[in-house]
């Protein structure tokens, strides 16, 4: 029968052919349902719904549509087009996953990772908000393709807030921000906005999004000030990220309550230190003193070398409301101006701080090291400890370089001792990746008036060095806890290592490092993808020599960067390649990480109390947390720095540079000033010369008919055009564009 047909008959039997003067929703789904039954597997429009029903007004039939509409956006039907409906899924099959709206390109990623993300349109995303757990529907061609996918039940809202101002008028206000995750506008009643201006930076959080708004419908839950002030931009990027920017009350006060007695009865558990040189070495304006070294000679020409950490676990309970707090932060964000810390100021900078003149606990790594800087023993204590001194890099460096000053005779061995250390590591397979970074001059309002590059030097690399053997140490401490001759301590009952927290970085990809192979092959240098993981560390180190001082020196090492894998926590032992360590671990900054402070709560379980193998489950998803938290505080760390380099250009707009190409796409140049490492885009629209499309085999962009090509570390002029602070982009343009556009003078 017919589709028309059928529809007649459904109208046949139901009588009167005229529809009633008042359409109940009830009575609207319940022939829905009866005409979608007699046409199983039919596209239906909404005219033939009205069709079936009787005889409609206008209005009638828009009552039809909303109630179609309703259908759809519970999952009961799917809307293929306006107005055209299918019953369900169209038949198809249905699948959970996550909303994801990036770069304002929808698509729905599937719980099951070996499946590939679904592109959606527009039309078929429902209500849904970027992170929401959702159910979508999928119809398939005869050769199984994916031929439409729709959202058909949101799950679970994924409770986002968002950043930005708002535009007011009389009794409401709409919610506008840079942020592409946000698909509309939210709507914020009058009394929804807390007397927020249009003048202010706002957090506000969505409440509701009903199936026939427009707009989703939110309030402002905290102002944080007026745009453009430096504080109110600073906790923006933070509320941005979803990263705390300020402590709550009841953790504070915790805090104050807590006791920095030095008390004997737990003396008489640690070692003492105090009659033992111990200084700490850090940058400038640290406040958070989380380590130090001891030294001291001993005969034969050995030498003992305590690493010292503050122990935060003695006064951070597990489970406690401090504890909470800092495992929700899991690390200290460290912004251009300020620093989140991770744990209360009275914890960070002074009852854990290992400040010059005051007795401290804290959690010992102890050397003993012959003249070439060999390790003979180590052993891990609690401790109680007295810095005598504290250094800033630049103090420790001069007396490096001029061999006087305060204890200069602990910090020349220990430079020495370092130094030795660092030759053996790279040596042994570390890869010598050395990025320069960025240090801001700020005003009294926050604003930047200098750039400086920061470099690693000597003073740097003692701690960094001691630093490393350290954590190395105690990965290694607990790693080979079978063998009873290096760790004579632990007494298990099972032969297998217990569960514990590593810092792992795991082998690049062999892909990405063949391709990169043969890049540098075509430009005269060699790099080995076979042979070893230290035969290919080796090999990579030598590259990146060879290319020192070379114009294609930041070209190759930023790719080879990019072909490494990103170092995460776990506890699975597997390793980290970069630094070439078969264990590594953090133990050094428990007071800004809080695997640190996992790490010494472990030892203490394993060395001390002698207790059988932490939850592996548990500990498995606390490094997940650490992981993710860590690369979202990178990104906010990333974002305050492009805000105050673009906050540095705007008096220089106009002005001409030198930079080297950092990146290419589609869309543009990415150029990194070789002045102030400000990084700014030339969009392609912008390069009026030829048509140019990104060639992704020699990461260059290509000229279509002229065959110009911009490869990425050549180097360029261009001239500051835009600064934009509220997307915090700089846009550039090529200094030869300008030239060539700019009228030519007449003769007189």
């Amino acid at each position: 029968m017919s589709k028309k047909k059928q529809l007649a008959t459904h109208k046949r039997d139901k009588q009167p052919t005229a529809a009633p003067s008042r359409l109940n929703k009830r009575e609207i789904q319940r022939i829905t349902r009866l005409v979608f039954d007699a046409n199983p597997g039919q596209v239906l429009s909404y005219k033939q719904i009205c069709y079936a029903i009787g005889k409609t007004t206008m209005g009638q039939k828009r009552a039809i549509y909303q109630t179609l509409s309703e259908m759809a956006v519970v999952g009961e039907l799917q809307e293929l087009e306006p107005g055209r409906f299918v019953r369900g899924g169209g038949g198809g099959e249905s699948l959970e996953g996550h909303f994801d709206y990036r770069g304002g390109r929808p698509s729905f990623v599937p719980e099951d990772t070996d499946l590939d993300p679904i592109p959606l349109s527009d039309r078929s995303c429902a209500n849904a908000l970027h992170g929401d757990k959702v159910r979508i529907s999928l119809r398939r061609n005869r050769r199984g393709e994916v031929k439409g996918a729709r959202i058909t039940e949101i799950l679970e809202r994924s409770h986002t807030t968002y950043v930005g101002s708002l535009q007011k008028s009389r009794g409401y206000a709409f919610f506008v921000t840079n942020n592409k995750e946000l698909r509309q506008d939210i709507f914020i009643p009058d009394d929804k906005c807390l007397n927020a201006t249009s003048r202010d930076k706002v957090v506000v959080r969505i409440l509701d999004w009903d199936a026939h708004a427009k707009n989703p419908r939110g309030e402002v839950i905290d102002v944080l000030g007026r745009a453009g002030e430096n504080t109110a931009e600073m906790h923006a990027i933070l509320a941005e990220y979803g990263l705390p920017y300020k402590y709550p009350e009841e953790v504070e006060r915790a805090a104050e309550a807590l006791s920095g007695e030095i008390t004997a009865e737990e003396l008489a558990r640690r070692e003492d230190f105090r009659g033992v040189l111990t200084c700490t070495i850090d940058p400038r304006d640290a406040k958070d003193f989380d380590d130090a070294l001891s030294f001291r000679s001993l005969p034969e020409g050995r030498y003992e070398v305590g690493v010292h950490i503050a122990d935060v676990s003695h006064y951070v309970q597990s489970g406690g409301i401090i504890d909470d707090e800092a495992y929700r932060r899991a690390t200290s964000v460290y912004l251009v101006d300020r620093t989140i810390p991770m744990l209360p100021e009275r914890l960070s900078n002074f009852l854990c701080s290992l400040r010059p003149d005051e007795d401290k606990y804290a959690y010992s790594c102890i050397f003993t090291l012959d003249e070439e800087a060999h390790p003979l023993s180590a052993r891990i204590a609690r401790t109680v400890i007295r810095s005598s001194r504290r250094f800033t890099y630049e103090e420790a460096q001069e007396i490096i370089d001029t061999g006087t000053g305060d204890h200069a005779e602990a910090i020349l061995t220990l430079h020495t001792l370092a130094q030795k250390l660092r030759a053996r590591r790279f040596e042994r397979g570390s890869i010598a990746f050395d990025r320069p970074e960025v240090r801001f001059e700020l005003d009294e309002a926050g604003k930047p008036i200098e750039v400086h590059i920061k470099e690693s030097k000597p003073a740097h690399q003692l701690i960094e060095e001691f630093m490393l053997l350290a954590n190395r140490t105690v990965a290694e401490r607990i790693a080979d806890a079978s063998r009873r001759d290096i760790t004579p301590e632990l007494h298990l009952k099972k032969r297998t290592p217990p569960t514990f927290v590593y810092r792992i970085h795991e082998a690049p990809d062999e892909e990405k490092l063949r391709s990169l192979s043969e890049f540098v092959s075509r430009m005269g240098y060699k790099l080995r993808t076979e042979g070893g993981a230290e035969a290919i560390s080796q090999s990579l180190n030598k590259l990146l020599s060879d290319i020192k001082g070379r114009p294609e020196e930041n070209m190759i090492s930023m790719l080879a960067i990019r072909s490494m894998a990103k170092a995460r926590y776990t506890t699975a032992h597997i390793g980290h390649y970069g630094l070439g360590f078969e264990s590594y671990t953090h133990f050094t900054s428990p007071i800004r990480r809080y695997p640190d402070l996992m790490v010494h709560r472990l030892l203490t379980r394993y060395l001390i109390e002698g207790k059988e193998s932490a939850d592996v489950t548990a500990t498995e998803e606390q490094c997940d947390h650490a992981s993710d938290m860590e690369n979202i505080a990178a990104n906010a760390e990333r974002s305050s720095i492009k805000y105050k380099q673009v906050e540095y250009m705007i008096p220089r707009l106009g002005q001409t540079f030198t930079g080297v190409i950092t990146g290419l796409a589609d869309w543009g140049i990415y150029v990194e000033l070789d002045e102030n490492k400000c990084e700014g885009l030339v969009p392609c629209r912008d390069l009026e010369d030829d048509y140019y499309e990104y060639d992704e085999k020699t990461f260059s962009l290509v000229g279509r008919h002229t065959g110009r090509r911009f490869r990425l570390g050549d180097q360029l002029e261009v001239t500051v055009a835009q600064a934009d602070l509220a997307r915090r982009q700089l846009d550039f343009a090529l200094t030869e564009a300008l030239q060539a556009r700019s009228p030519r003078r007449r003769r007189p």
